[in-house]
């Protein structure tokens, strides 16, 4: 009961290590419809867990991957060494255990390595009809690739005998992808349907290969160990510098979500706050009446007031995606503000007030911001103070007395000149004026880092993901 006991407590710090916000309560909770359910079915412990710890769905990837670390679901070689999987087929004929206890010489060569793509294959291009046996058995041969072809043994100390990296590197499933779209394509499907899917299978079991391969480690380290130097912070938690290509498309599907109950919260907020000082000559004589005791009191309605904002973004490099996101954030909250005008800047001004139009697809957005960035690079190296000086002299009249200013950028200049005096003078002319910078904090001033420099001018904060984003533009409305 020990064991099971500690599996859970470093199941739960996990999960708070990487995000989720599980509090005693929930804690308990989970503990309670634990023993209500029945722990020889996988599926409904996870169901449970999910159903007390898990408050968001951007949440859910995170809980599965560490769920599937602290209570995995096999060990060992698992069903791929005892069910035939490999070159023996489903049927189970001994090939595969004899192939299983083989050396790895022998089980990682270019004829085994051929038979295992034409087994995948078979299994990614499936049938829609045979669905639920499908994922079954790409579960047995990520588990199967792993245990052949990502195996590292003899490494040094400290270094794991497992790797997906190198697994996936040998297999190559991406390079699958036309196959398995013309197989899908002789099933009835359209050219752009099958492209889509294909993809989609292929990176389904790249996250088995995955999921195995942080099984493994986690036998050979323990859980803890994963789950401190492996796994993904939640997404709403993870860096947008950090993010991959699949990363950032479920970013973007977060960013209108997020407006929402950002909307929902800043207008509850102003309805809170919406009685105005007190109207004295009103309360006095609405109390005469009664002599003067007691009072009721009376408040001058107050005026709502909203400013114009202006967005200056650097869109080089690593920071692009952070600030593609804030500035669809923004605009998802364009009704905050009397307008919203938008810069972007590498070591040229080019406005993009024009790419924002409301209804508009968020992945249309993006792609017409990305293709943009060409507009505002003229060398294609950044230069913050160049950037400033060319707003200045072309679109200085943006920024004036109802305005307030927002910068997003890492302050990263290339050695070039900083004009912190034309940003002097631009943030005097604003209303209000904040800088966001997507690095961490300990990273600035290293390099070509002027965050300090221009922190003296405007203030800045540090703004690393989508949690961080949102707090920062509810303070900022």
């Amino acid at each position: 009961m020990s064991g099971l006991v500690d599996r859970h407590i470093g199941f739960v710090e996990a999960l708070r290590a990487a995000g989720l916000p599980v509090s005693l309560a929930e804690d308990l909770d989970a503990i309670a419809a634990l023993r209500a359910l029945d722990w020889d079915q996988r599926d409904v412990v996870r169901a449970g867990y999910a159903a007390t710890l898990v408050k968001k769905r951007t949440q859910r990837p995170t809980f599965e991957a560490l769920f599937d670390v602290y209570f995995p679901r096999m060990v060992g070689d698992g069903v791929a060494a005892g069910t035939g999987a490999g070159t023996g087929g489903a049927d189970g004929d001994g090939d595969a255990d004899a192939a299983s206890a083989a050396p790895p010489g022998a089980r990682d060569n270019a004829e085994a390595l051929a038979a295992f793509r034409d087994e995948l294959l078979a299994a990614l291009a499936g049938g829609a009809e045979g669905e639920r046996d499908r994922d079954q058995r790409l579960r047995e041969l990520a588990a199967e690739m792993v245990g052949r072809f990502g195996a590292m043994p003899g490494r040094g100390p400290g270094l794991s005998s497992w790797s997906a990296y190198t697994a996936l590197q040998r297999v190559a499933p991406q390079d699958l992808v036309d196959r398995i779209v013309a197989a899908l394509l002789e099933r009835g499907r359209v050219d752009d349907e099958a492209r889509r899917e294909a993809g989609q299978r292929v990176g389904r079991f790249t996250a088995l290969v995955e999921g195995d391969a942080r099984r493994r480690i986690a036998e050979e380290k323990g859980p803890d160990h994963v789950a401190s130097v492996a796994m993904k912070p939640s997404i709403d938690r993870l860096d947008f510098t950090a993010a991959r290509r699949s990363d950032l498309e479920q970013m973007r599907r977060e960013i209108y979500p997020l407006a929402r109950r950002l909307a929902t919260r800043l207008t509850q907020e102003h309805h809170a706050r919406r009685r105005g000082p007190l109207d004295f000559r009103r309360t006095v004589r609405a109390s005469l009446s009664t002599g003067g005791v007691p009072l009721t009191t009376h408040h001058r309605p107050k005026r709502p007031h909203r400013t114009d904002l202006v967005v200056l973004c650097d869109v080089s490099g690593s920071v692009a995606s952070f600030a593609q996101f804030t500035l669809l954030l923004v605009y998802a909250l364009r009704e905050q503000f009397t307008s919203v005008r938008a810069f972007t800047f590498v070591d040229h001004v080019h406005e993009v007030t024009d790419r924002f139009r409301p209804g508009a697809d968020p992945a249309e957005v993006l792609a017409g911001l990305a293709a943009s960035s060409a507009h505002a690079a003229l060398w294609g190296r950044t230069n913050y103070g160049r950037a400033f000086a060319k707003f200045e002299e072309l679109h200085g009249d943006a920024v004036g007395p109802r305005s307030s200013l927002l910068i997003l950028g890492d302050a990263r200049s290339n050695y070039a000149d900083l004009h912190v005096d034309v940003l002097r003078r631009l943030a005097g002319e604003a209303r209000h004026a904040w800088w966001l910078n997507p690095e961490h904090r300990r990273h600035w001033d290293t390099g070509d880092s002027a965050a300090s420099r221009y922190a003296e001018v405007v203030p800045m904060v540090e703004c690393r993901n989508l949690t961080q984003l949102g707090e920062l533009v509810h303070d900022i409305l």
